[in-house]
């Protein structure tokens, strides 16, 4: 999938290497939400469909991971 651009890191993703996820939502409109963990650039990448990836972005804020 390294033909897709437009990444963007979340803003919740920190700087210590941790849990980070980039999205690129140019895709959107074309049906499908690219994500992906920036650690890995290279690796496979999830192909959501615009309300799946909303799901996916209220279960992350819904959920404490303390």
């Amino acid at each position: 999938m390294s033909n897709l651009t437009g990444w963007i890191k979340s803003s919740y993703s920190g700087n210590d290497g941790g849990q980070c996820v980039e999205v690129a939502p140019a895709y959107a409109p074309s049906g499908v939400v690219p994500v992906r963990d920036s650690k890995q650039t290279d690796g496979p990448v999830l192909m959501l469909t615009p309300a799946a990836f909303t799901g996916l972005v209220t279960l992350a804020r819904n959920t404490d991971v303390s």
